[in-house]
């Protein structure tokens, strides 16, 4: 949806320059990178900036193609159809974003195929109707590779259909930048913030499933500008949400303590 409020984003490449060529040509984007990298966000941020409606799917592994296309509804004595958002998406010339793809079922996602390449059409059997894409729709969808490999991975003939956008975690200047854009926090916690990610990160001995994301930073830069003492606000803001394991709390708390 389109607000009034500019979404804070902070560019780490060009990534901007590339949504605005891929809008241009109507080429479907895949948003590559880790959990609170700013995928969201950026695109949030381009739907202000191009005055788009922007239209968000999150996927699981319970989503079907009727929750995308659309499905009849029975109201008193009728039977009447209801269009799934990717349908409206398709006819009002939204941006449309799949959150997580490959959560989603196999067989939902040929759902998108013909969106994806010349045809720019969405068919829908229960109607027996093919809807022509408007020209301002835009496919986007997110994907997170390092957390999917080996459990699930999106097919070939999906990837293949997309162009790609990595989003890393921004480098220690641009991550500091964003915190302090966020949050209004001081720079000398933002960066104190940004050092203890980056030395999580480079853990793995950890075991962690995901590691410490901007976002997690930006929750604890809000909690700490509203008062919060530091290694609490880390506590409960970071490592809790990280993992269950006692001995790995202890371990993200201890380093935590010693740089704040």
């Amino acid at each position: 949806m389109l607000t009034t409020k500019i979404p804070y984003y902070e560019p780490i490449g060009k990534e901007v320059e590339i949504f605005q060529m891929a809008a241009e040509n109507s080429l479907p984007l895949l948003l590559k990178g880790p959990t609170g990298s700013g995928k969201s966000r950026f695109l949030e941020f381009m739907a202000h900036q191009m005055g788009r409606k922007l239209i968000t799917i999150l996927c699981n592994d319970e989503t079907s193609a009727v929750d995308l296309v659309g499905r009849f509804l029975v109201k008193g004595s009728d039977t009447v159809w209801m269009d799934g958002p990717l349908t409206t998406g398709v006819k009002e010339g939204a941006i449309v974003y799949l959150d997580e793809i490959a959560e989603a079922r196999p067989d939902t996602l040929v759902t998108i195929h013909s969106l994806t390449d010349h045809r720019r059409t969405l068919f829908i059997e229960r109607k027996n109707e093919e809807v022509i894409a408007h020209p301002n729709f835009l496919l986007v969808a997110s994907y997170n590779p390092g957390y999917q490999k080996g459990f699930k991975e999106l097919k070939p003939s999906t990837k293949q259909r997309f162009l790609g956008m990595d989003f890393p975690y921004p480098k220690p200047s641009v991550e500091e930048k964003i915190i302090v854009g966020e949050t209004g926090i001081s720079e000398s916690i933002s960066k104190k913030l940004v050092q203890y990610a980056n030395l999580v990160r480079h853990k793995p001995e950890l075991g962690l499933a995901e590691t410490v994301s901007t976002r997690l930073l930006v929750s604890c830069a809000k909690l700490i500008a509203k008062g919060l003492p530091s290694r609490l606000a880390g506590r409960t803001a970071i490592i809790l949400p990280l993992t269950d394991d006692d001995d790995t709390v202890t371990a993200l708390q201890d380093s935590f303590d010693l740089i704040f």
